[in-house]
């Protein structure tokens, strides 16, 4: 199945809590869509990182950090899951 709307708010939505990455889910997608995927998580990382916060702004910084982790624990199943299946990512 190839990914429906656009790759990068799918990798927004998962930053924000929205769309949880698990094994099963991963399933339906094809190695090119995995690829994809991949490849905006980092995009949408990459602009979370340039986002410039004020040191004193304690909640904002939290909510940056959680959402960075959340696109890296999804960019870290979806490689286990291309590994296990030797896909090539």
């Amino acid at each position: 199945m190839s990914i429906a709307g656009n790759p990068k708010k799918l990798a927004q939505d998962i930053s924000e809590g929205y769309f949880m990455v698990t094994p099963p889910l991963l399933k339906k997608y094809t190695p090119a869509d995995l690829k994809i995927i991949v490849t905006n998580i980092g995009i949408v990382a990459r602009e979370l990182r340039q986002e410039v916060i004020p040191q004193d702004d304690i909640m904002s910084i939290k909510a940056r950090n959680m959402r960075l982790s959340r696109l890296n624990q999804a960019e870290v199943v979806i490689q286990a899951y291309c590994k296990k299946h030797k896909f090539p990512l």
